[in-house]
């Protein structure tokens, strides 16, 4: 999955055999783009945030990016 399939800015692709070690990937990239101040990658992670904060659309979010994962061959 890329970075944008993610809820990020780009697309950087991401390789794992689980969807746990996927967003971990991500989140390293995340982190990555913060420390440059990435201005795309920043607003990204603003979007994220709002959906954080309502624990039902995250846990939402999350299982339809697991079974988005579990789709690809």
């Amino acid at each position: 999955m890329t970075c944008k399939q993610l809820g990020g800015a780009c697309n950087l692709e991401f390789h794992a055999n689980t969807f746990e070690e996927m967003a971990e990937q991500s989140k390293k990239h995340g982190m990555e783009m913060f420390q440059k101040g990435d201005q795309a990658h920043l607003d990204a992670m603003k979007n994220m945030q709002v959906l954080m904060n309502n624990p039902d659309a995250m846990n939402n979010w999350f299982d339809q990016k697991r079974r988005e994962f579990n789709a690809l061959p």
